[in-house]
């Protein structure tokens, strides 16, 4: 397998890595496992996932991603190196050229430490593109053309709001309210309301199962989670419903809201119009949670929609854009 080109998701929560006419070939979780002894790697992706919260104290498993960017230089340069060298196989003749997504927001410092990791980590050349604008390119949006399209990107470390026409970002916010902070804010109200203390893992299991973004009246969304009683210390198991939750990451979710009023703000009102008639497009794993389009709608008054395979949607736009490089020239950032 001659693998020239790869696309990486380069996320806080997942890294999903797209090779052109393969797809998604994998998607794993942003975390590694580091011996604190030898200094060394352990293990990279779901092995790494399967030790957080359980390792011993010369092991710590985390993620060298925080709100989307690097927050350990070394530990992401080997976490990439991994992904590359396991899409492209053992034998490779060819240094890829390597796409990666980062946040709107993103600084050029960042951008800078995001393009020598991956260079570092064996690729050829190194393209960075912002996330709203590869979302936009694999949820099918033609960006190129001279109408506006918005874009709202949940990630699990940043939520990233682009207006896009004539294939460049017209205006945009990106803020640190996404899928982890609402996982937090689940566990927050646990402790709170019930003295209980869950995990992470747990704290998204309720989310994905009886999460809603506005209250729903249905009897069967309930759940029973298990932690660890803080008065006691035994372990307990609560029973929690759908209309908890919602509750509980309410301000969160009205965060992403203001971020998405503010750029609908800054929009010229050309583009405005533009995005009335088509609607708000919504990306990522955060867009998956129940009725947050309602939400978006109802307190916008723009209909929103979640993209087809909304979790791919940045990944396949990366594979998108690395196999028709000269017609998203203007899109691309910084190369190297």
């Amino acid at each position: 397998m001659f693998i020239r080109k790869i696309g990486i998701d380069l996320g806080t929560a997942n890294t999903l890595v797209f090779v052109p006419k393969r797809g998604v070939v994998i998607n794993e979780p942003s975390v590694v496992a580091v011996s604190r002894d030898e200094n060394t790697v352990l293990a990279v992706g779901n092995e790494a996932r399967e030790m957080i919260g359980r390792t011993p104290e010369t092991i710590v498993a985390y993620r060298p991603l925080k709100d989307g960017v690097i927050a350990d230089y070394r530990v992401t340069e080997a976490m990439l190196r991994y992904f590359i060298n396991k899409a492209g196989g053992k034998f490779r003749l060819f240094r890829p050229e390597v796409m990666v997504s980062v946040p709107a927001g993103v600084t050029s410092t960042e951008r800078r430490a995001v393009i020598e990791a991956t260079v570092q980590a064996g690729a050829k050349a190194a393209y960075v593109v912002k996330e709203p604008v590869l979302a936009a390119i694999g949820a099918g949006i033609p960006i190129n053309e001279p109408s506006g399209h918005m874009v709202v990107d949940i990630g699990g470390g940043t939520t990233d709001v682009a207006v896009i026409s004539l294939g460049g970002i017209v205006a945009s916010t990106s803020v640190k309210v996404a899928g982890n902070k609402l996982d937090q804010a689940i566990s927050d109200y646990i402790k709170k309301n019930y003295n209980l203390a869950i995990g992470d893992r747990t704290a998204e299991d309720i989310k994905i199962k009886i999460g809603s973004a506005v209250p729903v009246d249905d009897e069967k969304l309930k759940m029973e989670i298990k932690g660890r009683d803080l008065m006691s210390g035994l372990p307990k198991t609560v029973e929690i419903n759908s209309p908890e939750v919602t509750d509980a990451i309410a301000d969160e979710l009205d965060e992403i809201v203001r971020a998405i009023k503010s750029v609908l703000h800054d929009t010229p009102p050309e583009l405005a119009a533009d995005i009335m008639d088509k609607g708000i497009v919504m990306t990522g794993g955060g867009s998956l949670l129940r009725n947050i389009d309602e939400l978006v709608f109802q307190e916008t008054g723009v209909p929103a929609h979640i993209a087809e395979n909304s979790l791919l949607c940045v990944a396949k736009g990366t594979g998108i854009a690395l196999e028709h490089l000269d017609v998203y020239k203007r899109s691309i950032m910084s190369k190297r």
